[in-house]
């Protein structure tokens, strides 16, 4: 087969997010991090405390300890350094440290709109827990996605409940599915984040989040590995009990078969996540993310094998 996987602009045999964008507005796209210090429920007493085990205790994103709080100036700071990176490249604002749609429906208005009416924005990605989408937000993000493109992005991390008990998720498989049936409502674009290598998860378990998600009417797909990072509950146990953490090859077989079992028609955002080498404590592979995708890259070649290939037809 020539052209295992049609859908790619750079040899990739699997839905980029490159590609999605290009093909969708044609032209570089890139998304502008910002941080609205938010909260998590997992975090302040309302469902937990401590938060994620995993977390470094400065949310889902890698932010300075203390960034600017204007958010419009958080954007244009951050833009300028997309723009030395990709000149006239287009911007989505991206709402990603902690969780952002957990405050009053009114409060998320006062964060969202700005962005809502700034022209050299065409859309808004929201990363979130799927417990913290009332239906009035849901509404409210569906009319902003009359005007813009929304995205929610929901970190889920496994389908299993007994793992995200042990990793302090506070939150259950059942209340994610019905936030991904509520958002397939409306015209709001759905991303799942999920973590391989997650303590006492074995591949099989792996798989069958990437089996159980393929079958949901979402429109992206995360996959990160799981980062020991210091100052984390996690890292706490790690540094005193250290257990095996999936090597560099192991990934690699783990996602070329969760891409396999995965419809062509859902978008791959992320392959590996950026773990900060400051204080990551394990694994070290993890820092050359460029080297992980392209062994990626190089094992799906050697294997002949692309997205979708095992979904049944």
């Amino acid at each position: 087969m020539n052209n295992p996987f049609p859908l790619s602009l750079d040899n990739k045999r699997y839905q980029t997010w490159n590609y999605y964008l290009q093909t969708t507005f044609h032209t570089k796209v890139a998304k502008v991090p910002i941080n609205a210090y938010f909260t998590c429920p997992n975090r302040d007493g309302t469902k937990g405390i401590g938060g994620c085990t995993f977390c470094s205790g400065q949310g889902s994103g890698d932010f300075p300890i203390n960034p600017v709080k204007d958010l419009l100036l958080q954007f244009e700071q951050r833009k300028e350094v997309m723009e030395h990176k990709w000149p006239n490249c287009q911007k989505m604002v991206y709402f990603q440290a902690y969780t952002n749609t957990y405050a009053p429906l009114e409060t998320l208005k006062q964060l969202y709109q700005p962005f809502v009416e700034k022209e050299d924005v065409i859309g808004i990605c929201i990363g979130t827990r799927s417990d913290c989408l009332s239906q009035e937000c849901i509404d409210y993000l569906a009319e902003i996605a009359n005007k813009k493109e929304v995205w929610v992005e929901l970190g889920l991390q496994t389908i299993h409940d007994t793992t995200s008990k042990q990793i302090n998720r506070c939150s259950t498989y059942q209340e994610f599915e019905e936030a991904v049936q509520k958002l397939a409502k409306t015209n709001i674009k759905i991303c799942v984040h999920i973590i391989n290598g997650l303590p006492n998860e074995t591949k099989d378990m792996m798989l069958e989040t990437v089996k159980t998600l393929a079958k949901l009417p979402i429109h992206a797909l995360k996959i990160h590995m799981l980062h020991i990072i210091d100052g984390s509950l996690m890292a706490k146990d790690y540094k005193q009990n250290p257990w095996p953490l999936l090597t560099l090859e192991e990934y690699i077989d783990v996602v070329i078969e969760q891409l396999e079992y995965l419809p062509q028609h859902i978008i791959l955002q992320r392959l590996t996540g950026d773990g900060m080498e400051d204080i990551l404590l394990a694994p070290m592979w993890t820092k050359k993310k460029t080297i992980v995708l392209n062994e990626i890259d190089k094992e799906m070649v050697r294997r002949n094998t692309y997205q979708g290939k095992k979904v049944k037809k």
